[in-house]
């Protein structure tokens, strides 16, 4: 049977796992140190292509450069007689601060983001990733498997977590000082899971475009397919006509709202899109839709409403269009939703082009190994005692999760009981709604905010003034909470072809307003 937990953690912890004061890199072996879970334990140098031939090729992660030397250390601890989690711990021989970093998962996803333990160990800190219970983007191994459900929804985390910890202070001979975790889309959601089960995790949470009230998103989802039909439809909207006059049409009557045309929706909340101007009129044969497509995009910019007229999911907001071709417009079942009903709710025969909102009721109702992750105010009493911070970010323009969601959550915990003003939620909890960013990245607007490893952190500084972490440690370690994000657009989206945009992102409920001038300039906008 396997070691608990708890078990591993105290024979980390024995007298006879105690590192000697040797070199850091001659520590970096199996002889030196004796973790319980290690597979492999090695002393890689700065600028390596690391090869990844066991990463599962969904992943779509076959190597990563480490930009730091580091010890590696791989693992796997089994959850239950059924499920396991792999993880790796990378430890920087310039540990800063004496900092830890867990990173988080995508979609329906268990692949370890390397880019993201890449951009932790370059900024000095020891961090951790896990496979989240599972290989892979499908979800076939949760068929009747509750355990690896769990592990899904909360247990992988906390587990590589724990461990990772007691693996660090093993190496450097002594504990961390300040914990940190930084995921996006589902992996913000694991931030805020984390919060309410696992408040002593971490001390401060970066949880972008976090995918909350999980079971209605997957159902919201779903529900793209039988309204956009399949390409074979006759009233299927193309991707060419999305990205053409519809978005046109969005810009023209949405994008001045914030006083300049600048292809950057700032506020979409303010925008309430009229469709019917898309409606082909006699005589015009090209750039327009049918009264049925029309009727499609109506829908599509509408909130997911239930059989008895209660909110399943909010509206995709406008402007994400460009984008949401790819995959919730693409006229096939999108695959996060497809394999959740047959592997999790139902079974292998259940047809996408069947949902109804009856589903989702369903879904909501079985919320497996509680993964909604939909927290009250007092859901997070105990972080909050403890001086927790977390910083929420959402793109304004997200292609798989709406923005609407985020702003929906912050007003529910406003509203929650003891929650107060938003000043008082503002003392551990802030939101930055992002302009112009799609899903987790990219996009029109100034999305480069050091949220993840790769071009995310790219070409700017890790400064709190710039870089979401470094404000997210500036705010837990030294009481500076941030007010705005600003963000950096570069040209082409390379860093090394110049900035083509700067931009403060506003704390919510404030917005950015333009003063005249360079719109591409922060000093441009105030946030009121």
């Amino acid at each position: 049977m396997a070691l608990s937990l708890l078990a591993k953690l105290l024979l980390l912890l024995s007298p006879v796992h105690r590192v000697t004061s040797l070199p850091l890199e001659r520590r970096c072996s199996a002889e030196t140190l004796q973790f319980p879970d290690a597979e492999t334990i090695s002393y890689i140098p700065a600028g390596t292509n690391l090869s990844l031939p066991f990463n599962d090729p969904s992943c779509n992660r076959p190597s990563q450069v480490v930009p730091v030397d580091i010890c590696r250390v791989t693992l796997y601890t089994a959850t239950s007689c059924r499920s396991g989690v792999h993880y790796e711990v990378w430890l920087p021989l310039g540990w800063k601060g004496r900092r830890f970093l867990g990173t988080g998962n995508g979609g329906i996803d268990g692949c370890i983001k390397y880019e993201d333990l890449a951009y932790g160990v370059k900024n000095g800190f020891a961090v951790v990733g896990s496979n989240n219970g599972h290989n892979g983007t499908t979800a076939v191994t949760m068929y009747h498997n509750y355990d690896v459900q769990i592990d899904f929804s909360w247990r992988a985390l906390h587990t590589s977590v724990a461990i990772g910890k007691e693996v660090a202070a093993q190496y450097y001979n002594r504990p961390h000082r300040k914990s940190y975790y930084i995921g996006c889309s589902l992996g913000g959601r694991q931030g805020f899971q984390s919060a309410v089960k696992f408040p002593e995790d971490f001390d401060g949470i970066v949880a972008g475009a976090p995918g909350l009230d999980f079971n209605n998103l997957v159902s919201w989802r779903a529900s793209f397919f039988p309204l956009t039909g399949s390409v074979e439809s006759p009233d299927f909207i193309t991707a060419r006509a999305w990205k053409t006059f519809i978005h046109r049409e969005v810009l023209r009557q949405c994008d001045g709202i914030d006083g300049v045309m600048d292809g950057i929706i700032e506020d979409p909340s303010l925008c309430h899109f009229n469709a019917s101007t898309l409606l082909c009129k006699p005589g015009e044969e090209t750039g327009r839709l049918s009264q049925v497509q029309v009727d499609i995009v109506r829908k599509i910019f509408s909130p997911l409403m239930g059989e008895d007229g209660e909110l399943i999911y909010p509206a995709m907001q406008p402007g994400s269009e460009e984008l949401a071709t790819t995959k919730l417009y693409a006229g096939k079942p999108f695959s996060y939703s497809d394999e959740w009903f047959k592997y999790v709710i139902y079974n292998p025969s259940w047809n996408a082009s069947t949902f109804t909102v009856h589903d989702a009721a369903v879904a909501e109702a079985r919320n497996p190994g509680d993964v909604k992750t939909w927290p009250t105010f007092g859901d997070l009493a105990e972080y909050r005692a403890r001086n927790g911070k977390i910083i929420v970010y959402h793109g304004g323009q997200d292609n798989q999760i709406t923005s609407f969601n985020t702003e929906r959550y912050y007003n529910y915990l406003l509203q929650s009981e003891g929650a107060g003003s938003a000043g008082h939620l503002d003392r551990f909890l802030r939101f930055f709604l992002i302009s112009g960013m799609f899903h987790c990245s990219g996009g029109p607007g100034a999305w480069v905010l050091g949220q993840g490893g790769g071009a995310a952190a790219e070409g700017i500084e890790f400064k709190g003034e710039n870089n979401v972490l470094a404000a997210l440690v500036r705010w837990v370690e030294k009481g500076v909470a941030p007010d705005t994000l600003e963000g950096v657009k570069f040209v082409d989206d390379k860093a090394t072809s110049g900035i083509s945009l700067r931009r403060r992102h506003c704390r919510y409920p404030l917005r950015n307003v333009y003063m005249g001038g360079d719109s591409s300039d922060p000093n441009s906008w105030v946030c009121r």
